[in-house]
């Protein structure tokens, strides 16, 4: 049976592609609240606990020295912010690029061994913000092209040893999005003009499953009726 590690497996599409994954993979769940990753993991019929807050260097370093094994890693724990260019403080912007963009590199760092032993997987759940930024996003979307940018770069240093798959998706029907649209000021929230989380991992699903000789580089997955 093949191991994946979620990030950011507690809520949102990371809980939904562990949900996905379960029958044929030991999900390893990633999460900062042990009580949290518990509920999840006890969900699952073959599943264990990845506890840190991955913006702790000497966390997330304890937390990978307990993996054996390694043949996927799913980045989906994220944080989103919105505000015009002016109300951005220098905390705020740390905060932004130390989660979106930092951590992920770092932890992919730490697991590159594992992955290349296994010619494993990197999936990076960016954003329809890695390609374009509009008002009120610019700090979300510059993190989100970084990491864009990260991925591109990764992904050629390791061709032929591990794949690494960058997912875009839209507007996605989760607790953060309607944050984000009550902090838009976005009035009667529609789940009908945003993506289903399930399908987001779908696509995460799909890329996991493509055959050996096969690398999915890019996925875009919009709302139909945005």
């Amino acid at each position: 049976m093949r191991t994946v590690l979620i990030t950011g497996a507690t809520r949102g599409i990371g809980r939904e592609v562990a949900r996905q994954l379960a029958d044929e993979w030991h999900v390893i769940v990633g999460g900062t609240s042990q009580e949290g990753v518990d509920g999840v993991v006890a969900e699952l019929p073959d599943a264990s606990a990845f506890v840190a807050d991955l913006s702790d260097e000497e966390a997330t370093a304890r937390a990978v020295a307990g993996i054996d094994r390694l043949d996927a890693i799913v980045h989906s724990a994220g944080v989103v912010a919105h505000g015009t260019s002016d109300t951005h403080t220098r905390e705020q912007w740390r905060r932004m690029m130390e989660v979106n963009v930092i951590a992920p590199s770092h932890l992919t760092a730490l697991l590159l061994p594992k992955l290349r032993e296994a010619e494993g997987h990197v999936v990076v759940i960016n954003s329809k913000g890695g390609f374009t930024a509009g008002p009120g996003g610019g700090m979300y979307a510059a993190s989100k092209h970084a990491l864009r940018a990260w991925a591109d770069v990764l992904r050629q240093e390791e061709r032929g040893r591990v794949r690494l798959t960058s997912i875009h998706p839209g507007r996605t029907d989760t607790d953060m999005q309607r944050e984000q649209q009550a902090a838009e000021g976005r009035g009667g929230y529609d789940p009908e003009k945003v993506l289903a989380v399930g399908s987001v991992a779908k696509a995460v699903v799909f890329a996991l499953n493509s055959t050996p000789d096969a690398s999915i580089e890019t996925l875009t997955i919009y709302p139909a009726k945005w």
